[in-house]
């Protein structure tokens, strides 16, 4: 009989730490029995000095790797914010900032590039950009292609790929409109990462959510877990408010429909996982981000024990639609004592 086909299970390790200490946020990873992470706000030094990853100077990198190699992990990718700027600069009603592209290169794209060459991760998560707010996002896609093929361009000159997440209210908040992008941008380093719970908090069922990632498969690099359930009583106006949702569930419970959409990456898993390999990747990650105890527009939180839950909910549904993982275990505690 055949193998399982196989994935790297992996978690923003700040939704895990109720003080955003590395310490704090490896423990619980580790704990867990997970080896990797992608690191977003981080207290390097547990002294209460929050950062993004990308902010950290030479010496935080260096002690953040110290302690990869204290607790056993490794970095997925860069949790960045990349994308997560207006297209326009207009005033469209929304807090959403405008940065000059040129700028917004040299002041957040390339000390995340230099983030993810320190950490030695392969993988950079970012984003396609807001469009003004109710305007027809299609009139935006040329310029959206434009700047995701120059941040790819960037990405590439240093051995990196770039992962393009779905997201309510960016030009890409469809997985049609995300694969659009991938297509029209053509570059070998730009991959899609799917979200089924920045879907289904856009009012949507899961048959639709099903129909976005399989448009976004063909470009399909890795996955975001959360999932999420629609409150009954919400009167959908076409826009997501990130800073009120609050229903985000486990990926059993939601309304993505992650059984369905995991028995059917199963079979596509050894051609994504080619593909990833070849850029340089290590496999094909799948990675909670559960917002169990709050979601917003630029992180959320589970808690240990939220990361824990929705990390066990993850495996239940691999372990029912036959997709391999591993988390730590003994042989691991045995090869860390030399024996």
């Amino acid at each position: 009989m055949p193998a399982n086909p196989s994935v790297i299970l992996s978690a923003f390790a700040d939704e895990a730490a109720n003080r955003k200490s590395a310490v704090e946020q490896f423990s619980a990873l580790a704990a867990i029995g997970l080896r990797y992470y992608s690191p977003r706000f981080i207290d390097v030094a547990g002294q209460g000095q929050v950062k993004h990853v990308t902010e950290l100077n030479a010496e935080e990198l260096a002690a953040l790797k110290k302690l990869h190699a204290e607790y056993g992990m490794s970095v997925t990718s860069i949790g960045s914010r990349i994308g997560k700027v207006k297209l326009c600069d207009v005033d469209d009603g929304t807090h959403n900032k405008f940065v000059p592209f040129a700028q917004y290169i040299k002041d957040v794209v390339e000390p995340t590039i230099r983030a993810a060459v320190e950490l030695e991760t392969k993988l950079i998560r970012g984003f396609s950009f807001y469009p003004p707010r109710g305007e027809d996002v299609k009139k935006h896609i040329p310029q959206a292609v434009d700047q995701i093929g120059q941040l790819s361009d960037l990405c590439a000159k240093q051995g990196l790929i770039y992962g393009l997440e779905i997201e309510p209210n960016l030009v890409g908040e469809t997985g049609q409109l995300n694969a659009e992008l991938a297509t029209k941008a053509n570059r070998p380093n730009l991959v899609l990462i799917f979200d089924g719970g920045n879907i289904a908090c856009q009012n949507k069922n899961r048959l639709t959510v099903f129909e976005e990632y399989a448009a976004m498969r063909p470009h399909l690099g890795w996955l975001h877990i959360k999932d999420y359930l629609v409150d009954p009583t919400l009167t959908w106006t076409g826009h997501v408010d990130e800073e009120r949702l609050k229903n985000f569930v486990p990926a059993e419970d939601g309304g993505a429909g992650h059984e369905s959409i995991l028995r059917d990456l199963r079979e596509h898993l050894p051609a994504i996982e080619k593909r990833m390999k070849a850029l340089g990747a290590p496999g094909v990650f799948l990675e909670v981000e559960p917002h169990l105890k709050g979601g917003g527009q630029f992180g959320g939180f589970s808690g240990p024990d939220g990361t824990g839950v929705a990390v066990r909910s993850l495996c239940r549904i691999l372990d029912y639609v036959g997709i391999d993982y591993r988390l730590r275990d003994f042989s691991d505690i045995r090869a860390a004592r030399g024996f």
